[in-house]
């Protein structure tokens, strides 16, 4: 093959993996257009990709969480060893949330569909979605087991050749609190993927190809050069870490030892802490996905993420610690430590290659989980009203860390990227009220580059009749640290309007006539605050992210309310 041919192959491969990114996104926005569950279409906690008939990843949508993709990736294969392709048939969907096959808890729904092409089986499709109720005690912490946590699914046919599974669907009806949203999502997983396959079809159609495996071999090969090549960069050695969560019985240590080698990078978690009696523990796909989604951050980010470009990233979970649970140990709110595994990867890449990394961030989302009616407060009321039934999850983000030549990035997921669900979506779904919701001023770490601002909500029932929330809040204890001399955020609060302070876990009651409040923990500073500009601190005042109080004493600028510096105070000050 002459250099000229050669080269126009390489350019040919190159447009058919960007038009199967271009499916699989597709295939992510069918989703997000039919959920019927608040946490799919409004915030994007979900996951979609396209898989060849090894099991492997080739393509991920852009729209979705790491901790879905990443773990998603892992799961197809279980799918295969219960249903070999070539049993499947066209039409079948097939499903499950255990969280050790799945994603990591029983909310997350994963769903893998065959694609056919010319009457052959040629791929496979899947995506996950995180749906608002599956029974059980709910989304919280409180579960001792997994079986308190919901409706348990083993890998299993819910559309068998594009007839539904009736015995199926009556369960799931049967076991939640909202069976017609979660039908309407299973209705829509399936429906995303046949969405996926179709554009498959037309795009082997139009490129005349009979089998995805020659594309396949080339996106893995590419990825895993590139990937190597990236880790080269990166001075060899071992570098260590630690982070803190406010865990649930006592605080939890993370502990991880990463060491960059030549064919890969490897991170050794032994220190971390045990497993917990609470669900906070970690399925060990959970752990691997956020681990590598913190490398990747650093060391290849703009290599796409699939089976390859994932391969080189290698995890020691040593049995016994929360970062690799075992079944059946409670794993409703995996995120809440799972979440600070890329702060946890920064701290050691920080040692390697500082210019690269952020500050430590909120990193865990604040997910209130509120419930009200009858299943809180009880039929006897003493003639006071009772709140209408309903069930509900709201997603929200304190700030991310600094980074080296920007600030953080105030009010916004990290590392989940989900967007933050509005407050019109949640009150329109469920009898509550969201009577504030502002960013939280000098709650942005202090340094050369500030931390991104967490925010203040405070949430109500209408009529302030009582309700419920399971809180699984983090960093509260524990606050996001600065780098390089930056100060930390602001820790994270949960109270009652009246002045209460709650447990940052665990299901609690706001009474009648109160309301929560949540103040949002903000990312951490980057570099002496000494050094950050004059203007940017002016602009920061004026903006209301930090006080003049704080102007002063953290940055060293004299300034006004309305941002007017003051520069021979200003230059007394920093000397």
């Amino acid at each position: 093959m002459s250099h000229e041919t050669n080269a126009l192959a390489q350019i040919h491969r190159q447009i058919m993996w960007n038009r199967l990114i271009a499916v699989v996104e597709e295939q992510a926005q069918i989703m997000i257009r039919t959920a019927f569950s608040t946490t799919v279409r409004e915030a994007g906690d979900l996951s979609a990709g396209i898989f060849d008939l090894h099991g492997r990843m080739m393509a991920q949508a852009v729209t979705g969480t790491p901790g879905h993709v990443n773990s998603m990736a892992e799961s197809v294969g279980h799918f295969m060893r219960k249903f070999p392709p070539a049993t499947m048939k066209p039409g079948d969907h097939y499903i499950t949330n255990d969280p050790w096959l799945g994603t990591g808890h029983l909310h997350d729904l994963t769903v893998v569909t065959p694609a056919f092409h010319a009457g052959k089986i040629v791929g496979l499709f899947a995506n996950t979605a995180h749906v608002i109720d599956v029974g059980g005690l709910g989304m919280g912490p409180e579960g001792r087991s997994v079986f308190e946590e919901g409706l348990y699914i083993p890998i299993l046919k819910c559309f068998d050749q594009g007839k539904p599974n009736e015995t199926f669907f009556d369960f799931m009806r049967a076991g939640s609190r909202l069976p017609v949203e979660l039908e309407g999502d299973i209705y829509s997983l399936c429906a995303c993927n046949d969405a996926g396959a179709k554009r498959l079809v037309e795009m082997m159609d139009e490129f005349e190809m009979d089998s995805l495996d020659p594309l396949a071999e080339f996106i893995f090969d590419s990825s895993r050069r590139a990937t190597l090549a990236e880790i080269a960069r990166i001075p060899p050695g071992t570098y260590q870490a630690e982070i803190y969560s406010d865990g649930y019985e006592e605080p939890v240590r993370l502990a991880a030892s990463m060491t960059i080698l030549d064919d890969g990078i490897e991170v050794d978690y032994a220190g971390t802490s045990g497993l917990s009696s609470r669900g906070i523990n970690v399925p060990p796909a959970y752990c691997r996905a956020y681990s590598c989604f913190g490398i990747k951050c650093v060391v290849a980010p703009e290599i796409p993420n699939n089976w390859a470009s994932l391969a080189p990233f290698r995890m020691k979970i040593p049995e016994g610690c929360i970062l690799n649970a075992p079944h059946p140990y409670p794993v409703s709110v995996r995120h809440v430590i799972g979440h600070l595994l890329p702060d946890l990867m920064m701290g050691c890449l920080h040692q390697a290659v500082p210019e690269r990394v952020t500050a430590e961030g909120a990193s865990a989302l604040w997910n209130p989980p509120l419930r009200g009616g009858a299943s809180v407060s009880g039929q006897a009321r003493s003639n006071k009203p009772v709140v209408a039934d309903f069930e509900i999850i709201t997603f929200n983000s304190g700030g991310t860390g600094a980074r080296p030549t920007s600030d953080g990035l105030n009010a916004t997921a990290f590392p989940s990227g989900v967007r933050t669900m509005p407050v019109e979506a949640t009150e329109n779904v469920a009898p509550v009220i969201i009577w504030r919701k502002e960013l939280k001023p000098d709650s942005g770490g202090a340094g050369r580059t500030r931390g991104g601002a967490g925010q203040v909500m405070v949430i109500a029932t209408k009529s302030d009749l009582e309700f419920a929330v399971n809180a699984s809040f983090d960093r509260i204890a524990h606050a996001p640290k600065g780098r390089e001399g930056g100060l930390d955020g602001a820790a994270g609060v949960i109270a009652l309007r009246s002045g209460q302070k709650l447990r940052p876990k665990g299901f609690q009651v706001v009474p009648d006539g109160d309301r929560l409040v949540l103040e949002l923990p903000g990312g951490a500073g980057m570099g002496n605050p000494a050094q950050r500009p004059v203007a940017a601190v002016a602009r920061d005042v004026r903006d209301g992210l930090v006080s003049v109080a704080n102007a002063k004493a953290l940055y060293k600028v004299a300034v006004s309310p309305e941002g007017a510096v003051d520069e021979a105070a200003t230059q007394m000050l920093r000397g």
